[in-house]
């Protein structure tokens, strides 16, 4: 059994830099964060939209030419 009058031992402390820095500070650099995230997510879907209008207009039918389809009767005498 150990003595009742020991001494605690003398561990040097961890560095724990990341604890040092204040609380309001890292809630301002994740809300600034978030709201990049966001703000880059809405940009992103509107871009993706006028992309997919811009693309459907230049696929549209009246803008593409007509081709000319041989008739069934022709196919059929060669």
């Amino acid at each position: 059994m150990p003595p009742a009058n020991q001494q605690p031992s003398t561990n040097p402390a961890s560095n724990l830099d990341f604890f040092s820095i204040p609380q309001s500070f890292l809630l301002q650099i994740g809300t600034a964060s978030i709201l990049l995230l966001l703000i880059t997510g809405k940009s992103t879907v509107r871009a993706l939209e006028a992309i997919g209008e811009a693309s459907e207009e230049l696929l549209r039918g009246d803008r593409l030419p007509n081709l000319d389809f041989p008739e069934d009767s022709e196919t059929n005498q060669t």
